[in-house]
């Protein structure tokens, strides 16, 4: 019946190698059918003006599989049955960015992540879901009873391989306040310290079957490393000099909220001017917040001494200052990054006499900023050094324990969202 399909040439080569006719169909089938499946792929991308690597993630989670599929993935007849559906659905309208009016798209296609590990993975409109997904427990959180059983019976292990205070209470906080099981992992007590690789304590964490992990490392990149071999959501709590996602959406609530007490009820930062000062080559958080603010809208400057401003930032969209004064003059808010001294290999500064002098913000210096310019600061803080204390505790100015409280709210958002398809939450499963 498929002989007539099969030219000549490729029966005596098949008859030459020895591979049976069938076979050889079978494979001509199933390569025209990815030339298909891919020529579709690339159509729609074109279509709704989406990367590959877009796709592949919104479709499977799945950043690279396209790329992968070209270069010979093997392809199984339910996936390309799922993909097509995706894009289906996709075209129907079921997967549209929300509106001005704020609305957004039901279940997970308001939110298709499983980790999340940066603010780079996330599209506008998911931060905005993130930070209004937020505000029910801001709510709740200046109540008298501050509990809810929203994931009771789950179970939350938070992995630090790096030392914190603030960011391990958060989450710590953040997961009992929601009813989960809790459980806090320090590398000191870790078996890490007793040579144990980070994949193998990853495959040992997976094994305790927990519904989520957070994880902060002193390496960049080992967040996504652990997401790749556990089979439960990821958040990323800090890794090395990376990112820092809830910090910069806890961040991006708190100045909300701040803006909107002002009046300013606009849906993101559209014409505010922030200026960012500190070590910016040590910080994962100024990168998580350039990339947070920018996609909401806002002009980001970047301050710091020559040696401790990374190269390339212009490619990221900010504008590089190493003048303080100037980079201050008009901005809507400043924050301030604290010395990373401990990631700093050498002499990056000359004192922090001379620092506090240079890029030091006070009273006076804040002046050169907007009358009415919010002063923030992710903490710890070093008074004295990058920031004054009569600046850091200006009552109608300073946001920075607005910050703290704001982000009990985010990671309970972000873990409720993670969770959803464990929970078998309707849409999310």
């Amino acid at each position: 019946m498929v002989e007539w399909a099969i030219s000549l040439a490729e029966r005596l080569w098949a008859w030459r190698t020895r591979i049976p006719t069938g076979r050889l169909v079978k494979s001509n089938l199933q390569r025209r059918s990815m030339q298909d499946l891919l020529h579709e792929i690339e159509q729609f991308c074109l279509r709704n003006g989406m990367s590959e690597t877009r796709f592949g993630e919104l479709a499977l989670n799945d950043k690279p599989f396209v790329s992968q599929l070209k270069s010979g993935r093997d392809l199984r007849g339910s996936t390309a049955v799922r993909l097509r559906q995706f894009m289906a659905e996709y075209e129907a309208g079921q997967l549209a960015k929300p509106s001005s009016s704020g609305r957004f798209a039901a279940g997970k296609l308001a939110f298709p992540h499983r980790d999340l590990l940066g603010i780079s993975q996330l599209e506008r409109h998911e931060i905005l879901y993130v930070l209004d997904q937020a505000e029910p427990w801001i709510d709740l959180n200046r109540q008298s009873s501050k509990h809810a059983d929203l994931l009771a019976g789950l179970t939350i292990i938070n992995a630090f391989f790096e030392n914190s205070t603030r960011t391990l209470l958060s989450f710590e906080i953040a997961g009992k306040r929601l009813g989960a099981d809790v459980v806090n992992m320090h590398a000191a007590q870790s078996s890490v310290k007793k040579g144990e690789t980070l994949i193998d304590t990853a495959i040992t964490l997976n094994a305790m079957r927990a519904d989520a992990i957070v994880i902060r490392h002193a390496s960049s990149g080992a967040t996504q490393l652990i997401a790749s071999k556990v089979d439960c959501p990821v958040l990323n709590a800090g890794d090395g000099q990376h990112e820092h996602p809830t910090q910069a959406l806890l961040d991006a609530l708190a100045l909300r909220h701040a803006l909107r007490e002002r009046g300013e009820a606009a849906e993101d930062f559209t014409g505010l001017t922030v200026t960012i000062c500190g070590d910016v080559l040590h910080s994962r958080v100024a990168r998580s917040n350039l990339l947070c603010l920018q996609a909401l809208g806002a002009t980001v400057r970047l301050c710091a001494p020559p040696a401790l401003m990374p190269a390339g930032v212009e490619a990221l969209g900010a504008q590089p200052f190493h003048d303080f004064d100037a980079a201050l003059a008009d901005s809507d808010v400043v924050m301030m990054l604290r010395l990373q001294t401990e990631r700093m290999q050498g002499q990056f500064i000359a004192s922090a006499r001379e620092y506090h002098h240079l890029y030091g913000l006070t009273k006076e210096r804040l002046k050169r900023a907007a009358p009415d310019a919010l002063v923030m600061h992710p903490g710890p803080m070093n008074r004295g050094v990058e920031i004054d204390s009569d600046v850091a505790d200006m009552i109608d100015r300073s946001i920075i324990t607005r910050q703290v409280e704001m982000g009990l709210a985010i990671r309970m958002a972000c873990l409720d969202i993670l969770t959803r398809r464990a929970r078998q939450v309707e849409g999310w499963a």
